[in-house]
């Protein structure tokens, strides 16, 4: 997990001192970060305060190899993509972390990764705690998103188009790769690592669709289940075409259609974005869309009626067992 090196002789404040204070953008809006009881945060005028927490445990959201640059960057990433799927903008985090054992090869390299995607999106580590436990990082994540603006879940209708950024499957088929599943080309098994230790947030994608989407949310467990969020928050279904779901390359070649297709669907991880777009603001999201680096693919339809229908090429429609992870289901990490 961390390594077999003997234990170290930093106290809680010596190891925050030197791994998390001072590091990291500096912002206006700070008023007083690390070192303090509490944070104090000037909220802009005119914004709301988007805030989301995530807690990533080792063999749970990440394999007990991960390199820990690789956990320190997705430990942000998953929060970040909660704000890209509300529209706001980064602003702030802060940090709990629990530590089997001081180990300072370690800690180095995750607090790198950690302020390397930080300095990225502008993100300011304004606080946190350290304790001795399991490896466990629960990372706080605060955005500004001007009043009544941010996207939401619920607002998806019959007749709205249904879009994904990127592509979907990678993070899972990465994970078989890390379970030694699958053993594709170094080239391929790097890349599908890659994507699952390292998500891209589309925090730039988030806020270009402030105005346009009906709704809107990160994928995390799985296409089916996520989009299945909106639908239920909606009160609404949706028809999606199978043969629209973007897949990379490094995918395809590692299986049949299908298999692409339930990866897509069920084994989450992918941190994209799902929303949906009414007609009338559709030629306005794709001209938007062209200045994505990550893109956006139109997959399907809102209907009215309940459920969500996966169809193939044929017309027929795809049975899914599995529709998504669940912390409680005893899979572990197994999409």
């Amino acid at each position: 997990m961390m390594g077999d090196e003997p234990a170290m002789s930093l106290s809680e404040f010596n190891l925050i001192e030197r791994y998390f204070t001072g590091r990291g953008p500096r912002r206006d809006d700070v008023v007083l970060g690390v070192g303090d009881d509490c944070a104090l945060l000037r909220v802009p005028g005119g914004m709301e305060l988007a805030v989301s927490i995530d807690t990533l445990v080792a063999g749970v959201h990440f394999p007990e190899d991960t390199p820990p640059a690789a956990i320190g960057h997705k430990a942000l990433a998953v929060g970040l993509s909660d704000l890209a799927a509300m529209g706001a903008l980064p602003a702030w985090a802060t940090l709990s972390i629990s530590l089997p054992r001081v180990d300072e090869a370690w800690l180095e390299p995750f607090a790198a990764g950690l302020f390397a995607l930080a300095e990225a999106h502008d993100v300011a580590l304004v606080g946190g705690d350290t304790v001795r436990g399991p490896l466990v990082i629960t990372l706080q994540l605060h955005g500004h998103v001007p009043a009544g603006t941010a996207l939401r879940r619920g607002g998806a209708r019959a007749g709205d188009l249904i879009y994904v950024t990127g592509t979907l499957g990678d993070a899972g088929l990465g994970l078989a790769v890390a379970q030694g599943r699958i053993a594709p080309p170094a080239d391929d098994a790097r890349y599908l690592r890659g994507r699952l230790d390292r998500p891209q947030p589309r925090c730039e994608t988030g806020i270009a669709l402030r105005g346009l989407a009906s709704s809107c949310i990160d994928i995390s467990d799985g296409l089916a289940a996520d989009l299945g969020h909106i639908l239920d928050a909606s009160g609404v279904g949706a028809r999606l075409e199978l043969a629209r779901l973007p897949s990379s390359p490094e995918l395809r070649r590692h299986g049949d259609e299908t298999q692409a297709w339930r990866l897509a669907l069920s084994a989450g991880d992918d941190y994209e974005l799902c929303f949906t777009v009414p007609p009338a603001h559709a030629a306005e999201w794709e001209r938007r869309s062209a200045g994505q680096a990550c893109g956006s693919t139109r997959i399907g339809l809102i209907e009215a009626a309940p459920g969500l229908r996966l169809q193939r090429p044929d017309g027929s429609l795809l049975p899914l067992a599995h529709a998504g992870y669940d912390h409680f289901d005893d899979a572990g990490m197994q999409p």
